[in-house]
C-alpha cells in the first residue's frame, strides 16, 4: 500500500508527460492528499523548527487540524514533496470570504544548499524529502516558491476569499511584493519580527466597474433634483413615482420565463426602495416570433399576479432580437431618496434569505421570490414607505457593496460595510451574495427597522465622510472594497 502511495506523483507526472510531450514541467502543484500532508509537515519541521528554531517542538498549531485548512504542495517529475503551502478560513467561525496563508516552505534548491544559511530571514538548511530514499537530499527545482504563492491566491479567489492575509519573515517579504502581494504593517510571529501582507481581490470593484463606473458622463442633467441617480423619478406636479428596467437580452433568450418574472421583480423593488406602492406595469417586448413572446409574457404575468400588481398595456414587436423593458408606476406621497442619507448615520440591509440559487444561475441571481404568497411580497415592498428612512436603495447589478457605494455617493459621503454582521443565506458564499442579484434586498440608512414580515434586518455598517466603500471584518481591519464614487453621477 505504501508503494502504491508513492507513486501515486509518479503517475501523475506520467500523464502531464504524456499530454505535454517528453519535457514535463520542472514541477506541478496540487491540493495535497494524507500522504503529501505528512511530507508538507515533515518540510516544515526541518524549515522552522529546526534550521530556524522559531518554535521549539513544533509548528504545528489549530489551524492544521481545521479541516477547512487546504495544503498544496509542489511535487517534482518524480513525484516528490519539494514544498508546500497551508490556506484557509482566518477566523474560528463561519466563513465569511477572510482567509489566510501561511508555513510556506520549499525544499533548498541545489544553489541554497551549497550555501547554508543561518536563522531568521534567510534560507533554510539543506531538507530532506520525506519520500526520498534514506540519505538523499532532494533540492527543489527554482520556482517552486512562487509558484506555490501563486496557486495559493488562486484557490482562495476561487473559493470566495474577500480578504487573504499572510504573514511573511522579514527576509522575504520583498519577494511577495515582486509577486504582487502589499504591505500592510509589521507584527511579530514566534516572537520574530514578520510582515503582514495582502493579495489584492478585486471581484467587487471589477463588477462595480462593468456595471455602473460609466454612467456619470452619460446621464449627466438627468434625474430631478435631490433624487439623481436614484431607483425611480418623482413625476412632478403629482404623487407618481417612475421607474424602468430592462432585462439583459441574453437573459431573456436563454430563460424566457424567468426573464418575464424579473421584469416585474426589478421594476417592483425599485418603487419599494423610493417608498412608492406599485399601481400598474407597462411592458416593451421584442421577440422572434408569438411562441417566444408568449414565453416571456408568462412570465411576466405570473409576477404580476404574484405581487397584485395590473399589467395596463404595452407594446409587442415580432421578427426581432429578444428584448425587454418594463416601466412601473407607483404612488407616495412621500418619496424616500437613495441620496438622504449623511456621515454618521447607521446602515442596515433587509433581505429575504429563503429560496435558493435560480438553476443555470449560481453565485449570481438568488431567487426568494417566486415561492412567496401575495401578502408576503406586499409586505416586503412596503416596508420601506411605512419606515421613512433617510436613504434607500434596492441592491442591483452591482450587488451589495456597490450598491451601497452608490447609495453612499449620492448622498456625498462614504460607507464601511460590517461584513460579519451582512443578512446572509447559510446556503451562499459571502462573496457571491455580496456581488449576486437577490430577489429582495434593501439598502437603508437610518435607525428606522423596516416592518419587512418575512425578511431578515440587521444593522451592518455605517455613512462616513469621504468616498467609497470599505469592508470592516471582525479583527477591526478595514479593506477598501470600492476606492470611490460607483457611478460618477455625485451627490443627489
Amino acid at each position: 500500500m505504501k508503494v502504491v502511495e508513492q507513486l501515486t506523483g509518479v503517475r501523475r507526472a506520467a500523464d502531464v508527460e504524456a499530454l505535454l510531450g517528453p519535457t514535463p514541467p520542472a514541477f506541478l502543484t496540487e491540493v495535497a492528499d494524507r500522504q503529501a500532508v505528512k511530507a508538507y509537515h515533515h518540510l516544515r519541521h526541518a524549515a522552522f523548527v529546526e534550521a530556524q528554531g522559531l518554535f521549539e517542538r513544533t509548528d504545528l498549531d489549530e489551524r492544521d487540524e481545521d479541516p477547512r485548512t487546504i495544503v498544496l504542495v509542489a511535487r517534482d517529475h518524480s513525484g516528490q514533496v519539494v514544498g508546500g503551502v497551508r490556506l484557509g478560513p482566518a477566523d474560528d467561525g463561519e466563513d465569511i470570504g477572510w482567509w489566510q496563508g501561511g508555513r510556506l516552505v520549499v525544499a533548498p534548491t541545489r544553489a541554497t544548499r551549497a550555501e547554508g544559511s543561518g536563522r531568521g530571514g534567510g534560507s533554510a538548511s539543506p531538507l530532506l524529502s520525506p519520500l526520498a530514499p534514506p540519505g538523499v537530499s532532494r533540492a527543489a527545482p527554482t520556482g517552486v516558491g512562487a509558484a506555490l504563492v501563486r496557486a495559493a491566491c488562486a484557490f482562495a479567489e476561487a473559493a470566495g476569499a474577500l480578504r487573504f492575509d499572510a504573514t511573511v519573515q522579514t527576509g522575504t517579504y520583498r519577494f511577495f511584493q515582486r509577486l504582487g502581494w502589499e504591505t500592510v504593517r509589521p507584527v511579530e510571529v514566534a516572537g520574530q519580527p514578520h510582515v503582514l501582507m495582502r493579495w489584492p481581490i478585486g471581484r467587487i470593484a471589477q463588477l462595480v466597474a462593468a456595471t455602473k463606473a460609466e454612467l456619470g458622463s452619460l446621464l449627466d442633467g438627468t434625474g430631478p433634483p435631490g433624487f439623481v441617480g436614484d431607483d425611480g423619478a418623482p413625476v412632478p406636479g403629482s404623487d407618481l413615482v417612475a421607474a424602468c428596467d430592462a432585462i439583459v437580452p441574453a437573459m431573456v433568450e436563454r430563460d424566457p420565463e424567468w426573464a418575464g418574472w424579473c421584469s416585474v421583480l426589478v421594476n417592483v423593488n425599485d418603487l419599494a426602495a423610493m417608498g412608492a406602492e406599485p399601481v400598474g406595469l407597462l411592458d416593451a417586448l421584442g421577440a422572434r416570433d408569438a411562441a417566444f413572446a408568449a414565453r416571456v409574457l408568462s412570465g411576466l404575468r405570473k409576477a404580476a399576479a404574484a405581487y397584485g400588481v395590473p399589467v395596463l398595456g404595452g407594446h409587442t414587436q415580432f421578427g426581432v432580437p429578444a428584448a425587454l423593458s418594463v416601466t412601473a408606476l407607483g404612488r407616495t406621497a412621500s418619496p424616500v431618496p437613495g441620496g438622504g442619507g449623511r456621515p454618521g448615520q447607521a446602515v442596515r440591509m433587509t433581505a429575504d434569505l429563503s429560496g435558493g440559487w435560480r438553476a443555470g444561475y449560481a453565485g449570481r441571481q438568488w431567487d426568494s421570490t417566486s415561492g412567496r404568497r401575495t401578502d408576503e411580497l406586499r409586505t416586503m415592498i412596503a416596508a420601506v414607505g411605512k419606515a421613512q428612512p433617510s436613504a434607500a436603495k434596492d441592491v442591483s447589478m452591482a450587488g451589495v457593496v456597490g450598491t451601497l457605494g452608490m447609495l453612499a455617493e449620492a448622498s456625498g459621503c462614504a460607507a464601511v460595510l460590517d461584513v460579519a454582521d451582512v443578512p446572509k443565506p447559510k446556503q451562499a458564499s459571502m462573496e457571491d451574495w455580496l456581488t449576486c442579484f437577490p430577489g429582495f434586498a434593501m439598502l437603508t440608512a437610518g435607525e428606522q427597522e423596516l416592518p419587512a414580515g418575512p425578511a431578515d434586518s440587521a444593522v451592518c455598517g455605517e455613512l462616513t465622510s469621504g468616498q467609497g466603500v470599505s469592508l470592516r471584518w471582525p479583527d477591526g481591519e478595514l479593506t477598501v472594497a470600492v476606492p470611490a464614487g460607483v457611478t460618477g453621477m455625485g451627490a443627489a
